[in-house]
């Protein structure tokens, strides 16, 4: 279900979204992040993800949004559940009028590069990283960095 914009303002306006990030692993061990063309977070480095939308399972949430940020569909059991995360960003997909709140589940989905096709919709340019890298850039948002950081302080930042 798609909402109009000014029904899609209200709602980010008023309460959090639920959302997949997918820490998609490479085979040689590194992490892939885009470029974000869009509000929040833009420009950006950041991992692949989106919005669950209303009546729509969390399976079938993974499959649409992998086919969409990764080019190629991969089912929720292809993936790990790798934790919940809360983001808070000052602005919006509409500008800075409001803020948005996302409740993440995060997955890790570890891929064969060759197999994907990255589309140019979400982000303009994309780099795999190794975690060390990407932790020492800053550039790369802190809500995809906090994936990469220690465990015990990566298992449920902010709550």
């Amino acid at each position: 279900m798609f909402l109009s914009q000014q029904d899609f303002a209200t709602v980010v306006r008023s309460t959090p979204l639920i959302s997949i990030d997918l820490i998609v692993e490479n085979e040689r061990g590194e992490f892939l992040l885009g470029k974000r063309n869009n509000r929040p977070a833009q420009g950006f480095w950041f991992v692949p993800g989106g919005r669950v939308q209303k009546d729509e399972t969390l399976a079938a949430a993974f499959e649409r949004l992998t086919q969409a940020e990764l080019g190629k569909g991969y089912a929720m059991g292809d993936g790990e559940f790798y934790g919940v995360w809360q983001h808070f960003y000052d602005d919006n997909f509409s500008g800075t009028d409001f803020s948005t709140h996302y409740i993440v589940l995060g997955f890790r989905l570890k891929v064969t590069q060759a197999d994907l096709r990255l589309p140019d919709e979400q982000h303009n340019d994309y780099r795999w990283q190794t975690p060390e890298a990407l932790l020492a850039g800053n550039d790369v948002h802190d809500n995809s960095r906090a994936y990469f950081l220690d465990a015990r302080k990566a298992e449920a930042p902010g709550l």
